[in-house]
């Protein structure tokens, strides 16, 4: 295990650009071994990955599986294309510029930092590490202390697997971070809240480092009268309230059309209690609150409006019920900030206008759900808001589908990953142009006499 108190944390930074340096990162038969490698890491030791979760978090293995180790599917998506990825694109040339040709080569960046946060701490380090061997980079990682049994296993293993020179992990906290991010690197990857990443950027901005910022925002949820109430129900209460709600593209509140507004609710309530039993507290499907610092936080949003569901609390297990919140005003506090726990407040709106204006007096979020079945509605919203990205008629699983850039916008966020885009976030595409010694053609040099009409010519002036 490194640490930044039992090994110098400069003396690995230097050996990862001297790793790099080497060019063997920039092997494709490389990458993929080391992509191979990273997926038996993960198939190896998925009994102690789901252990640490459950410490860290109280996990439900199936969530486990489900949101953490999930990430396999992203490393097999990886393997599969990495050829087509990494070959140079031949690009067309304009007929003036013969006989010219171009091509553009993706490279590595070098040495990157990945900043990994609480809430889902095995896959949210995982996956952005596998674009970053898939574009041929020198990874350190830092993990979130506030997940410090997941953060410990993810330490051993990547030691175990992978040499430091190459991929490391440093465990620590903000003063690890501080220091880490007063370095150059060639990207940042950093996963978390819009403050902290704020933090990030202006660390970044010393050394014209790129970054990629995945944070998160209040994500709203539409609901309209035009939807299958059953369906609607379950997947807005899953994604809702998996991993106690501490999911940055969970459903932060809903906009519900006033005629359904009644019976959306009772539902809600009767899905709760299918999903977690008539006492959440001892089911062995929902899990817990990261920290106290976090309980409490979420514990005050209990006192925004009327508790309609749920709203019991236990600070000592970091246990606070899935809970639904009425007769709640936009100037609440429930509404001022990222809720990130088991509570959901819901607002009703006669015409779908005052849903699209309250989405659009808030910073654009990470995701934004529509249910409807309503081509028109499904258009107007698309047209209308802007968010990170859009699903209709589901929550939380467009993050599943690898051919599907992520990311944020505006306060939610800067760049994306998954699938090609991850390979892209962590490559440079280097324009090539090549001529040739057969042919010369005087056109562009002096003397210039005689020659301006054809330049005019070539130029379309």
């Amino acid at each position: 295990m490194i640490t930044l108190q039992s090994k110098n944390y400069m003396e690995i930074i230097n050996k990862q650009r001297d790793f790099f340096k080497k060019g063997k990162t920039k092997d494709v038969g490389f990458r993929l071994t080391q992509l191979k490698k990273l997926k038996q890491l993960i198939t190896e030791n998925q009994e102690a990955i789901i252990k640490t979760l459950a410490a860290d978090l109280n996990k439900p293995e199936f969530e486990s599986y489900a949101t953490e180790i999930g990430s396999i599917k992203e490393i097999d998506y990886a393997i599969k294309n990495i050829s087509n990825w990494t070959k140079p694109k031949k690009v067309a040339v304009s007929w003036d510029l013969f006989p010219y040709s171009a091509k553009i080569y993706p490279e590595p960046l070098g040495l990157v930092l990945i900043i990994g946060p609480w809430n889902y701490p095995f896959q949210l380090i995982i996956s952005p590490l596998v674009g970053a061997i898939t574009a041929g980079n020198c990874s350190i990682i830092k993990p979130s202390e506030l997940a410090p049994h997941t953060s410990r296993l993810a330490s051993q293993l990547i030691s175990e697997y992978f040499p430091s020179e190459y991929i490391t992990v440093l465990q620590g906290g903000v003063e690890t971070s501080q220091q880490l991010l007063a370095e150059k690197f060639d990207h940042i990857f950093f996963t978390g809240g819009t403050a902290i990443g704020k933090i990030v950027m202006e660390a970044a901005a010393k050394h014209l480092t790129p970054v990629t910022l995945e944070l998160g925002g209040k994500t709203p949820c539409i609901v309209d009268t035009e939807i299958n109430l059953e369906h609607t129900i379950k997947r807005i209460t899953w994604g809702k309230f998996i991993n106690a709600g501490q999911t940055c593209i969970a459903p932060d509140y809903l906009l519900v059309n006033k005629k359904i507004k009644p019976y959306l609710v009772s539902r809600i309530k009767k899905c709760l209690q299918e999903f977690y039993g008539d006492n959440p507290a001892t089911s062995p499907d929902f899990a817990r609150i990261i920290s106290k610092k976090h309980f409490d936080r979420l514990a005050k949003f209990l006192q925004c409006g009327e508790i309609i569901a749920g709203g019991e609390t236990n600070p000592e297990e970091l246990y606070i019920a899935p809970t639904l919140l009425d007769h709640i005003s936009l100037a609440d506090p429930v509404m001022e900030e990222e809720i990130f726990g088991p509570i959901l407040p819901i607002i009703e709106y006669t015409e779908i206008d005052e849903a699209i204006s309250v989405i659009n007096s808030k910073p654009k979020p990470l995701a934004l759900y529509l249910f409807s079945d309503n081509k028109n509605l499904q258009q107007q919203i698309l047209q209308a808001t802007s968010s990170g990205s859009m699903c209709i008629n589901d929550t939380v699983m467009q993050v599943a589908v690898s051919s599907l850039p992520f990311g944020g916008v505006g306060d939610s966020g800067i760049g994306s990953y998954h699938g090609k885009a991850s390979f892209d976030t962590f490559s440079h595409y280097k324009s090539v142009l090549k001529n040739t010694f057969r042919l010369d053609i005087n056109w562009r040099y002096a003397p210039y006499q005689g020659k301006l009409p054809l330049l005019k010519k070539i130029i379309g002036a």
